[in-house]
């Protein structure tokens, strides 16, 4: 009998394969915050394949609390395998000349996010996030989208606060944040464990991911704060702000079904 599923665990039926095939449908409440850091320290984390952009120091702060589905959307009965939080940084590259952003560090709540993005080129690790929530309700309990609305978000991994954002909306965006518009690129990095060959990777490659069907809705800016603390076997606060521009505040979907290798990294 031959095993199914489209991660392990592999079994006969493939039921209790952790990340169910593609297409993977999105849905969220993002709250971004544009800012620069370091030239120095963007380059540093730039794998082979990308070059600095002209502007070295862009980077953009996400934190996002998604929804989301395969096909036949079966996770909206068992929330618990479709609602997930993250916090993840981007910086800007060049890509054959292209404008890209690459995921530097992330963290998410859920072993199923992890997984999935791992399988994406996302180098995602655990944490726990908090983001503020806006309701359709005039309610002392929810800041409502509108002009002075204020929300905050944090992420925490093994015990240790590792950032913190705050952004209070100002106007609707016409631009949305400009640090993250640039397609996104990764590198699927899978280690090899075989006595003498360890820094011989078992996959080593820089990706474009592919997405389509993208919403965007409520687009609001504003003035923003973000804050990257040091914290043990971590690497992050390297992003530091030396500046913070503008924040962000708006819901998000799309559907992601295919990813495009650019090129093996040697």
């Amino acid at each position: 009998m031959s095993l199914k599923g489209y991660s392990v665990p592999r079994t006969s039926t493939g039921v209790a394969s952790l990340v169910p095939p593609p297409p993977w449908h999105y849905v969220g409440d993002f709250l971004v915050v544009d800012f620069h850091a370091d030239p120095a320290a963007v380059v540093s984390l730039l794998p082979s394949g990308l070059e600095p952009h002209s502007d070295a120091g862009r980077c953009a702060a996400i934190f996002a609390d998604w929804q989301s589905c395969t096909e036949d959307g079966e996770e909206f009965l068992d929330p618990v395998r479709s609602q997930f939080r993250e916090f993840y940084l981007v910086v800007n590259a060049l890509c054959d000349g292209e404008e890209v952003t690459i995921c530097t560090f992330i963290w998410v709540e859920k072993d199923f996010a992890l997984a999935r993005g791992w399988i994406q080129g996302f180098p995602k690790k655990l944490g726990e996030v908090w983001v503020t929530r806006a309701y359709p309700l005039a309610s002392r309990a929810a800041p409502g989208v509108a002009v002075g609305s204020r929300f905050g978000a944090t992420c925490s991994a093994r015990g240790t606060r590792i950032s913190r954002a705050r952004v209070t909306l100002e106007r609707p965006s016409e631009t949305g944040s400009l640090h993250s518009a640039p397609a996104l690129v990764n590198v699927r990095h899978f280690p090899r464990l075989a006595s003498g060959r360890h820094e011989e990777p078992a996959v080593h490659e820089l990706v474009k991911s592919l997405s389509r069907d993208h919403l965007i809705a409520d687009a609001w800016e504003g003035p923003a704060e973000l804050e990257l603390f040091p914290a043990a076997g971590e690497e992050h606060a390297i992003l530091a702000p030396t500046s913070v521009d503008r924040g962000y505040r708006f819901t998000f979907a799309c559907t992601v079904d295919d990813l495009e290798t650019v090129r093996t990294i040697d």
